[in-house]
């Protein structure tokens, strides 16, 4: 059975084709620009030279056509026809309190997604048209639609709830949601799995890219997690502020003549990384300043590092205990020294890293010494497979 993974966003399509009998990738693609001019595809077959078109795309219509025709190509596709797809999984921001998990696509689901537009207004409005498109393009395929906030829905009142009028929940739906739910939905499933560690285990999961969130959940389900109702609460970011104090919202306003949308911009942004450091909102640009320790660096980094330590420490609370931390993402995988310098903030809790098994990128592993109280992994996340397993076991 193969399973068509989609995301959508506001001018591009990315995609995978996933053999589930092996969970092997077949083909993978990108399509840019739509509605711009210098629209494009490039689509990865293994074994294929890459192929790229550059055509006018003025919807996601169209845009999911030329997917289609490029998957199926006589030459550069990877397979025969649409017969061959048995079903497409798509990738949607926010569900709203409506769903709990993983849903089969249907008008209600599409009402659904359209009322939680004003909670994403710029991911929830693309990830419909690519499952419009996907249907106009494929009738009769099943669509299944996996939200990355129905991960967050396990948590409990207490860990959920604002502390503010209790009617602005009642009437809005205020309360934290979280997201980047199906990368740590994946990785703390697989850090059990992997590990081998007992079924309900306890595993903060640290997914540290230029969007970042960690989460603390019991057997693979969701005890809380560091982003709110939007993605800007929690971790510093890229160009994320994370938490902060209410009150800097009114206060920037006031001083610098701005209104709430122009600072909540900043905040979302143009803070994080790149405005603590004044140099970049890349991690690497910052880890090569600290070397020559420059001052915005060296204070970026150990803020980052600082509120990262935070919330595995207050997690292990909520949790009370861990039996493991996965490192994942972009920078959770591939940044050797913040995955150490991290864990040295829990050495007092017995948390050990080996050099040697630290010193990798992009590979599972158990990075932690042997005598570590708590394990520690280095665990790749894949939201696309992840969405394709829950496509297939609603599509069967």
């Amino acid at each position: 059975m193969n399973v068509l993974v989609v995301n959508c966003g506001s001018s591009s399509l990315k995609y995978q084709l996933i053999n589930m009998e092996n969970e092997s990738v077949i083909a993978k693609g990108l399509v840019e620009r739509i509605g711009i001019d210098g629209s494009n595809i490039v689509q990865k077959v293994p074994g294929k030279d890459d192929y790229k078109i550059e055509k006018p795309l003025k919807d996601h219509v169209e845009a999911a056509t030329l997917m289609f025709s490029t998957l199926t190509d006589s030459t550069h596709g990877a397979v025969k026809s649409l017969d061959e797809i048995s079903a497409i999984g798509h990738r949607v921001l926010h569900g709203g309190m409506k769903f709990t998990e993983s849903v089969l696509v249907d008008d209600k689901v599409k009402d659904v997604i359209k009322e939680c537009f004003d909670l994403g207004p710029l991911h929830n409005p693309a990830n419909l048209m690519g499952i419009e498109a996907c249907e106009k393009n494929a009738p009769g395929k099943k669509n299944v639609a996996v939200f990355d906030t129905t991960f967050g829905m396990s948590m409990e009142e207490k860990a959920y709830l604002y502390a503010i009028p209790y009617e602005y929940f009642e009437k809005y739906s205020i309360r934290r949601y979280g997201f980047h739910g199906t990368s740590h939905m994946f990785v703390s499933r697989e850090t059990i799995k992997f590990g081998n560690l007992k079924p309900d285990a306890k595993v903060i999961v640290c997914h540290l890219g230029n969007g970042a969130s960690i989460s603390a959940s019991i057997g693979g389900k969701c005890v809380d997690t560091s982003m709110g109702l939007t993605p800007l609460e929690g971790l510093v970011m890229g160009t994320r502020s994370g938490d902060l104090d209410p009150a800097i919202v009114q206060y920037i306003s006031h001083k610098e003549n701005k209104n709430v949308d122009e600072v909540l911009n900043i905040l979302n942004k143009k803070s994080g990384l790149l405005g603590l450091s004044g140099i970049s909102s890349d991690c690497r640009d910052i880890s090569k300043k600290l070397a020559e320790k420059d001052p915005g660096a060296v204070r970026t980094y150990n803020v980052m590092l600082y509120r990262i330590a935070k919330y595995i420490g207050a997690y292990m609370v909520a949790l009370a205990g861990c039996d493991a931390i996965s490192f994942t993402a972009g920078i959770g995988e591939n940044d050797i020294a913040i995955r150490k310098a991290v864990c040295d903030y829990l050495s007092f809790l017995g948390v050990k890293i080996d050099d040697e098994r630290n010193n990798i990128r992009g590979e599972a592993r158990l990075i932690s010494t042997d005598d570590s109280k708590i394990k520690v992994f280095l665990m790749p996340t894949n939201e696309e497979l992840m969405i394709a397993r829950e496509t297939l076991r609603l599509a069967k």
